[in-house]
This record gives C-alpha cells, sequence and structure tokens, in this order.
C-alpha cells in the first residue's frame, strides 16, 4: 500500500505562480493547503538531472527536507518529434535570457521562437507532433517517495495564440482540438492537460 499524504499542508516545490495556482487548484477538493517553496523561502537546487523523473524527485527531496514537511514536485516538459525529444528536461532552459538577449529571467516568445526557427529548418513538411510531458513527485521528509507520469500529445502551431496559460501553452495545440492551450479556458485545460493525466495517476493511488 502506498503511503498516503491525505488531507493538510503539502508544499508544493516551485518558485512558479502559475505553477502553484495550477497545482492547488487540482488539489483544492482533496482539503490539502498548498504552499509553494518559495513563499518558505527555500533554495531552488539544481536540476542536475537528465529525466523529469531525476529533477522532480530532486525538487521533491529538497523541499521536503528545507522544510520537514511532504512536498510535491513537477518536472514538465515539451519535446518535439522533429527535434529527437528537444528541449525536454531543458525546456525551461530554453527560454532564459543570455547576456545580450536583455535582463535576466524566462523569456517564452523567445523560447517558443527558438522551437519554431529549428522545424522551420526542416522545410515546410517537417512533423510538428510534440507532446507535453509531466512528472510528479512526492516526497517525504524521512525520505519515501512516489512518483507519477502523465502525458499530452499533440502538435505545435506558429504563431502563438491566446493568452491564458504559461511557457509554451500558445504553440501547442492538444490532439483533437483546434485551439491552443492558452485559448482554453483553465477549468478545462484541467481536465485534458499532462498535468491532469499525472494528477489522475496521484488523486487515484493518493486519495482513492
Amino acid at each position: 500500500m502506498t503511503r498516503r499524504i491525505g488531507s493538510g499542508k503539502l508544499v508544493i516545490a516551485t518558485h512558479n505562480a502559475g505553477k502553484l495556482k495550477e497545482i492547488s487548484a487540482l488539489l483544492a477538493p482533496y482539503g490539502v493547503e498548498c504552499i509553494s517553496a518559495g513563499a518558505l523561502g527555500l533554495p531552488e537546487p539544481e536540476e542536475t538531472g537528465t529525466t523529469f523523473v531525476e529533477n522532480a524527485l530532486i525538487k521533491a527531496r529538497a523541499a521536503a527536507q528545507g522544510s520537514g514537511i511532504v512536498s510535491l514536485a513537477d518536472d514538465s516538459g515539451l519535446s518535439v518529434a522533429a527535434l529527437d525529444g528537444r528541449p525536454g528536461v531543458y525546456t525551461a532552459d530554453w527560454a532564459e535570457r543570455q547576456w545580450f538577449e536583455g535582463e535576466p529571467g524566462r523569456d517564452w516568445y523567445m523560447a517558443m521562437g527558438k522551437v519554431e526557427g529549428l522545424l522551420a529548418q526542416q522545410g515546410p513538411d517537417v512533423d510538428r507532433s510534440a507532446a507535453f510531458h509531466c512528472t510528479l513527485a512526492l516526497a517525504w521528509p524521512d525520505g519515501e517517495y512516489a512518483v507519477y507520469e502523465g502525458i499530452a500529445p499533440g502538435s505545435l502551431t506558429w504563431p502563438p495564440r491566446g493568452q491564458l496559460g504559461f511557457g509554451y501553452d500558445p504553440v501547442f495545440v492538444p490532439k483533437g482540438r483546434e485551439q491552443t492551450f492558452a485559448e482554453i479556458d483553465s477549468a478545462e485545460k484541467h481536465t485534458i492537460s499532462h498535468r491532469a493525466d499525472a494528477f489522475a495517476k496521484l488523486v487515484a493511488e493518493q486519495f482513492g
């Protein structure tokens, strides 16, 4: 029997307000109070893993050990078929500005442009299929952990469309839809996203 987190406080191992909001909404029905690692003043650990699972566990374990509270980390990324799965675990890194690109921080429009530029180099008939991946890692302060993985298949479009969502959402069209993730209402997105898929597995095991 997998250990259960139950209701109560859960540290979300992120400094991203958008991600905290989305995860909090998904867990709200189960009486879980989410607080971010950023709000607790915990540092962001260096993500040295080469897979989503490794990086999710690094973040979850660091938050659990730093807070003394069971923690949940999400490592998500976009894999593009024609780019051999890139950007993958480096999805966020592709949005990091270089010294000549302005103030430090992430520029998601720039990141989307990098992906599109690489696809354009392959010609108009390039395979535009892609998928968002989500790995959720739960870690307890005593070292126990659990991992849940989800996927949202789709394709890439250009130019970006929509004002909702974050990251690469404006260029990702989920399978069976015509709107991008950034054009789909957040409540609906919660039912079809890679994060929703992973959370469905977490909820079934933790609260089922």
